[in-house]
């Protein structure tokens, strides 16, 4: 199984009453498979997200990436199975504004230890959204879906 989760349990205070986000999930996630989270806003979908990234600790229950149990971590091996295993397209781009499309790219990719060749992996990233034309771009030349 790629992903793991089992028991998922997260609990926030809201105006000193409990407020369970996510509570008792559990799910399984193989290599190839295409799920989708739906639910009103404020359901829990990005707590179950983070939770499942390893971003947000659970209150109970516990992940697994690859068979990895992400807590089980030390927080260096934490953020390198994070670098190599999970990815993250948040609702609001975190871009640099002061870096090209290429270089906000690139800037990840110089975290990891897989030898790549960075620039043309880059590239293949960019084809496959439709933005090889916006290579040199800065954040604040793109439209929101663009970044």
């Amino acid at each position: 199984m790629l992903i793991r989760c089992q028991d998922l349990t997260k609990k926030y205070v809201s105006d000193s009453q409990p407020f369970f986000a996510v509570d008792d999930v559990s799910l399984d996630v193989a290599r190839g498979d295409f799920i989708v989270i739906l639910g009103h806003s404020g359901s829990g979908k990005t707590t179950l997200l983070s939770l499942i990234g390893g971003l947000t600790r659970p209150d109970k229950g516990e992940v697994f990436i690859d068979g990895i149990g992400n807590w089980q971590l030390p927080d260096r091996e934490l953020a390198r199975l994070r670098n190599k295993k999970i990815g993250f397209i948040f609702q609001f781009a975190s871009l640099i504004p002061t870096l090209t499309v290429i270089e906000n790219i690139l800037l990840p990719l110089s975290f990891g230890e897989r030898p790549v060749a960075r620039n043309d992996y880059a590239m293949e990233l960019l084809n496959k959204v439709g933005l090889s034309d916006k290579v040199n771009a800065f954040p604040g030349q793109l439209s929101g879906g663009q970044q």
